[in-house]
């Protein structure tokens, strides 16, 4: 793909029936101006939304995508999304991609103040090149979120579970990891339980079983996470979700953060402590993950 593509979306609610949902969207020029000046909402971060990964012009793991929009919209108050109408929006987008790695973005904001309906769109763009990370790992450091475990339950309107337009806290945990010499940075609870990185999920390998946190304490249940675990669980592997003390971080035999676009990327130090690479397992796990699956 060498071109960016855009659709905005008239946006039916999951209540409302359509046929035929092809009178809802509008193709834009991805490169001129789209948004209101009122459209407050995105400029706020009061919004939810999702990168899927392309490969050839497949859209990859689209339901828990469309699920996890969902599931961001009902935390964040937004009307529930007709999930068929973005289906059909992502089939569009897809094909625009032709060959090649591409992303497509889902975004969801409550749209103009005081407006009648949310702000949708969707867009399609070359992927970035993580041949590099893919191959050769990165080195990440620990930072305390701030949040303990319980803080998702105990104070819902944080939203630590949502996945929301408002990444200024993400990027900034970049940025510090990049200070600290370091590629990308894991998110700690403020009691000492490892998270997620600011932009992926995060597994563990003790021997034979591999381990991610459990998806409560405000953090993301990863799509591409998911589909880990189901190739590994499928080669014959024990996977589960758990409490992981930040202790055991340095201690696995493996490590890897995962993610929609730059897929499998191997850990190889924490906080300058050198980590095991699992290089063939890691380059096994990027061949599934080129491959089509809905």
């Amino acid at each position: 793909m060498n071109r960016r593509f855009a659709l905005m979306i008239d946006p039916v609610t999951a209540d409302e029936q359509r046929a035929d949902y092809g009178d809802t969207f509008t193709h834009v020029d991805a490169a001129a101006p789209a948004l209101s000046v009122g459209e407050l909402s995105t400029q706020r971060g009061d919004g939810v939304f999702e990168s899927i990964g392309v490969i050839d012009g497949h859209a990859q793991e689209v339901v828990p995508h469309l699920e996890r929009l969902a599931h961001s919209a009902r935390l964040c108050d937004l009307p529930a999304p007709n999930l068929a109408q973005w289906r059909q929006a992502i089939d569009q987008a897809a094909d625009e991609c032709g060959e090649g790695e591409a992303v497509i973005k889902l975004i969801l904001s409550r749209g103009v103040e005081h407006g009648p309906t949310p702000t949708a769109w969707v867009t399609a763009a070359p992927a970035a090149d993580f041949h590099a990370v893919r191959a050769n790992g990165v080195r990440v450091v620990t930072l305390d979120r701030g949040y303990d475990l319980g803080a998702a339950e105990r104070a819902p309107w944080l939203l630590l579970g949502a996945k929301t337009l408002s990444y200024a806290v993400n990027m900034a945990a970049l940025r510090e990891a990049h200070r600290r010499d370091a590629d990308d940075a894991i998110f700690l609870s403020s009691d000492g339980f490892v998270l997620e990185a600011p932009t992926a999920s995060l597994i563990l390998r003790f021997g034979d079983r591999f381990v991610t946190p459990a998806p409560n304490g405000g953090i993301l249940h990863g799509t591409t996470q998911l589909s880990v675990y189901e190739h590994l669980a499928a080669r014959g592997f024990e996977v589960g979700y758990d409490r992981i003390p930040a202790s055991d971080l340095p201690r696995a035999d493996a490590a890897w953060l995962v993610s929609s676009v730059r897929l499998a990327t191997a850990i190889s130090a924490v906080d300058g402590a050198p980590l095991p690479v699992d290089q063939p397992l890691t380059d096994e796990l990027n061949t599934y993950l080129l491959s089509p699956r809905d």
